[in-house]
């Protein structure tokens, strides 16, 4: 049993949108603070999950979903998701010769990252198929959103 391709891709641009605030706040405060590069990754990588999360539970708490069980909801849709995606993302950026070392005002900056989103979604497509089509992943968050 596996999941359509459309609803994969879905999930997965959901997942995307909370994953790229994160992410670009993290790497853009992170460089903006001359932070290492290490630090400027857990920075990005953490707020990745926060604002991941929150995309996702936003809605199930306006479902009137109890605290509690919304949070449970938003790990079980989106926490091998954002996992795959953070881990896709930033060993591409990493890669890009210079990319971490450009400042905010370089080309080189903004275009690794969005190349790296954009790596990371394809990637990641195909992971939410397999796990929507199994009833994990986004599939426990689908009764909520309305």
């Amino acid at each position: 049993m596996t999941g359509s391709w459309s609803q994969a891709a879905s999930a997965t641009l959901h997942c995307l949108t909370g994953c790229a605030i994160g992410e670009v706040l993290g790497l853009a405060i992170g460089t903006a603070l001359g932070l290492s590069t290490l630090t400027t990754i857990v920075l990005a990588v953490v707020l990745a999950f926060v604002f991941g999360y929150g995309v996702t539970i936003t809605p199930v708490l306006r479902a009137g979903v109890p605290l509690a069980t919304a949070l449970g909801v938003a790990f079980a849709a989106d926490t091998v998701s954002i996992t795959v995606m953070e881990v896709i993302d930033n060993l591409v950026v990493l890669v890009v010769p210079g990319a971490m070392d450009a400042g905010l005002g370089s080309w080189l900056f903004w275009g690794s990252l969005a190349f790296a989103l954009a790596v990371a979604f394809v990637v990641t497509v195909p992971v939410n198929r397999w796990l929507i089509g199994r009833g994990k992943g986004h599939a426990v968050v689908h009764q909520y959103h309305h």
